[in-house]
């Protein structure tokens, strides 16, 4: 990040963190995963909404988030919502971060030069989307956050018609934020 825009932050002039924000379009794209399937949002939501999350092999917070991810996906993953990741590493990097940190859910590779990523305006990872399956964000989520992966938690158990099942465990020191 350049000197300029951390001053800007630092004045709280700063434009957000990504330019896709709840209620924004997401754009459509289709990306191969690690098992070589195509996969496409436009697909993805004509079954219903669709959680992305983006990430890089080598960010402390995306190691952190990852398995919370695949604890939401367990509960409220399968026919009415998918969830997809999208990598910005390459494929053998890839598979053993989701070795490491159990990842079930598909994970997409984003190609050289990141267009996926750049098309959604990201600027730090993970980032976390919600999108409905008119294409609309319902939730934009950056870095760590625990109040908005609750919200996605509700949100899917509502469109389910299930209970909100707690996310995070009672016996779990989890914080509030962690920035990407």
């Amino acid at each position: 990040m350049s000197f300029l825009r951390r001053y800007a932050r630092l004045l709280g002039v700063a434009e957000p963190m990504t330019s896709l924000t709840a209620g924004k379009i997401a754009p459509n794209f289709s990306l191969k995963a690690l098992d070589g399937k195509e996969y496409s949002l436009s697909a993805a939501m004509k079954r219903g909404p669709v959680v992305v999350a983006f990430f890089k092999i080598s960010c402390p917070v995306c190691q952190f988030t990852f398995p919370f991810l695949e604890r939401l996906y367990k509960r409220t993953g399968g026919e009415g919502v998918t969830f997809l990741a999208v990598s910005q590493d390459d494929a053998r990097a890839t598979k053993g971060f989701v070795e490491d940190y159990g990842v079930t859910f598909p994970v997409l590779l984003d190609e050289d030069g990141y267009p996926v990523s750049s098309g959604y305006g990201l600027t730090n990872v993970p980032t976390i989307f919600l999108i409905d399956s008119d294409a609309t964000i319902r939730v934009s989520s950056l870095g760590f956050s625990k109040p908005d992966l609750e919200n996605i938690a509700n949100e899917l158990a509502a469109r389910g018609k299930q209970a909100p099942a707690a996310l995070f465990l009672a016996s779990e020191r989890v914080p509030e934020y962690k920035p990407g």
